[in-house]
């Protein structure tokens, strides 16, 4: 029973503008279906979540998160999303409707594929695999039923529904995994997706393509069990076999490949699908026809006991695992494996015999049916006369570039960028991209890498920090952190050294780090109090500190007139630091005490304790005589340590 007649969306207008026409596929969180835009009138699939999960965030979220990394992506071998909307309880995506058939249909038809043909779909895969992986996406859910292949051969990677950012933060990534689920399609679940140790990246992606090559080569996939739980644990406790044990005769270089690229430790695979993508065509210019197109015998596998749901699985987790942009060029577009083949072993049909009035309508058949041929083949032949399928260049130097595109029939037109990733002198792009057509007598653009840019690192030793700064920026750097030390050379506040030193080779904004000086170190200051003006300057400038008189002066007990009373500077300080000097106006003058009257001893004591020294003059008889007079006489102002005279 045709379960479409039963579907209410059919017939239906999503969001005013995307009318629902006909269900394609049905997958495990949503229905594809083919569509017309209204507004733009063209054909898109219209991707409908399924609505038992409309009310969940999480698979909100992941849907909108396919949206936005597609849209990340220009590739020809990605299939584009246009538009992501909701309608009602309706959640969808608008996407490019690829007529064809999918990698799975094609596997069901013909068994495994020629070397050749095996190489001419996984190429473009790994492009844009590889596109994802440079733009820090991961698919996470890579399988024959999530690659497309259209009518005219050209290859298309969908369904980006498990993406996930490879700079985000693990281990639980709620946003895509619910505690004790395992997400993803279990023939093509790498280890580490299935006992998480760590962040899962690129290479979950490398080990599903290494499964789905192994699967094209041989016509099934490496792992069978009874139950999705003996699958996944053998995807834990087992090395993928060689495909040539299966399909006897292919080349060591594919088993060594496979191997590397399913390895269960995640660190020996090849670290993106671009590297899975170089490994693949340097082996296909390492084989010669007869391998390429060696045609596989009839698989020695048995029919797999399970053969896991291809849509989106969602398993619960064995107890043992809870214990435990660079611009890359799209690949070969090979002629499409979309013929369904016979077995090997089948026998043809038996004939029975026609009537004459059968023969006749079969003569007159092929009559018209060699009318189209002739057709098709003139009309096919005067295309080839004009346009031609441009092959993949990436990763060939510009000498091998140009004669791949000779042998096309075409040439290239070659310029340089800079490239962190492809290295110096390799293709890194061409436009049109591979597999596209064109005019023989248009140029194809190729091009070349000139390495990763490196900048010097600019001479900024000596300037002050403002200006060192503006330098690195006008360098295309990024100034870093900045930290000071003591220079006898450089001034303060200017630039000392810079880590790394100048004329190291950076990567472009990369940070270098300045040492500021805050001056010459410090150093003793001499003391110049009590010490003549002029020797005071001497001694100090000796030392390299610059000297200033103090506009007042002052008086002190200690330093005589003239001479330095005080300083503002000690300790230590910077040379050049200025000091500035004050000097002594001598003693400050304090009243002479009235000491008439007085015996000696009492007048001696008056006078000491104000400051004053203290002379008799007279004569005083047995001690009992007074003072009479004094000089200076008492109120004058006299400078301390002066000599008073008491005369009896």
């Amino acid at each position: 029973m045709d379960m479409t007649l039963n579907d209410s969306l059919i017939g239906s207008l999503l969001d005013g503008r995307y009318r629902v026409e006909e269900r394609i596929a049905v997958g495990g969180m949503a229905t594809v279906y083919k569509g017309t835009d209204t507004r733009l009138d063209r054909v898109v699939a219209l991707k409908v979540m399924h609505p038992q999960f409309a009310g969940d965030p999480a698979f909100a979220e992941r849907f909108i998160r396919e949206a936005k990394a597609v849209a990340r992506l220009s590739h020809p071998n990605v299939v584009n999303v246009f538009d992501q909307s909701a309608d009602g309880g309706h959640a969808f995506l608008a996407m490019e409707y690829v007529p064809g058939r999918t990698l799975r249909e094609v596997l069901a038809d013909r068994g495994a594929f020629s070397v050749r043909a095996a190489l001419d779909v996984m190429e473009p895969v790994l492009a844009a695999l590889g596109a994802a992986h440079r733009a820090h996406l991961v698919h996470r859910d890579v399988k024959p039923e999530n690659v497309l292949i259209t009518d005219g051969g050209l290859v298309k990677v969908a369904d980006f529904g498990l993406v996930r950012m490879t700079t985000q933060s693990e281990p639980s990534d709620s946003s895509t995994t619910t505690p004790g689920l395992i997400m993803g399609t279990v023939s093509y679940l790498a280890p580490e997706q299935i006992q998480p140790t760590g962040p899962t990246d690129q290479r979950v992606d490398v080990y599903a393509a290494g499964i789905m090559l192994y699967e094209l080569l041989t016509g099934s996939k490496p792992y069978v069990g009874e139950t999705p739980m003996q699958v996944i644990y053998r995807h834990l406790e087992e090395d993928v076999p060689p495909p040539s044990r299966a399909v006897p005769g292919l080349p060591p270089e594919l088993d060594a490949i496979v191997a590397a690229a399913t390895a269960r430790n995640r660190d020996a695979r090849p670290w993106d699908a671009v590297e899975l993508l170089a490994a693949l065509q340097r082996l296909r210019r390492g084989l010669t026809p007869a391998q390429l197109d060696a045609e596989p015998p009839a698989s020695t596998h048995q029919p797999p006991r399970f053969a896991a749901t291809e849509a989106t699985s969602v398993l619960p987790a064995a107890p043992l695992m809870a214990e435990r942009t660079a611009v890359l060029t799209p690949q070969r577009q090979g002629p499409p494996p979309l013929l369904p083949k016979r077995p090997y072993n089948e026998p043809p049909p038996l004939r029975k015999p026609m009537s004459p009035r059968s023969r006749r309508s079969v003569v007159w058949g092929g009559v018209l049916a060699a009318v189209v041929a002739v057709v098709a083949v003139l009309t096919y032949l005067l295309s080839g006369a004009v346009y031609a399928v441009v092959p993949s260049v990436l990763g060939q130097t510009q000498a091998q570039a140009a004669a791949t595109l000779g042998g096309a029939g075409l040439r290239g037109s070659f310029s340089q960028a800079y490239s962190e990733t492809v290295p110096a002198g390799q293709a890194i792009s061409s436009a049109p991209g591979v597999g596209q057509k064109i005019r023989k007598s248009d140029a194809v653009k190729v091009v070349i890498s000139k390495g990763p840019e490196r900048i010097s690192v600019p001479d900024v030793t000596g300037k002050p920090l403002d200006q060192a700064k503006q330098a690195l920026t006008q360098a295309r750097l990024t100034p870093g952190s900045t930290t000071e030390d003591y220079s006898p050379t450089v001034p303060q506040g200017s630039v000392i050294s810079t880590t790394p030193a100048a004329g190291q080779q950076l990567a472009v904004n990369a940070a270098v780090s300045l040492l500021v000086s805050k001056g010459a170190p410090p150093v003793p200051v001499p003391d110049a109090t009590g010490k003549p003006v002029d020797q005071a300057q001497s001694l100090l400038t000796g030392a390299g500190f610059k000297v200033a008189l103090a506009a007042d002066q002052a008086y002190s007990d200690t330093a005589p007139a003239g001479s330095v009373a005080s300083q503002d500077v000690t300790g230590t300080a910077s040379p050049g630091t200025t000091v500035t000097l004050t000097l002594s106006k001598g003693p400050q003058p304090v009243a002479v005490p009235d000491v008439g009257g007085m015996s000696q001893s009492d007048a001696t004591k008056a006078l000491t304790a104000a400051g004053f020294k203290v002379k008799t003059s007279g004569l005083n008889f047995f001690g009992l005589s007074s003072v009479s007079s004094q000089s200076p006489t008492a109120g004058t102002m006299t400078p301390k340590g002066s000599t008073v005279t008491i005369i009896f």
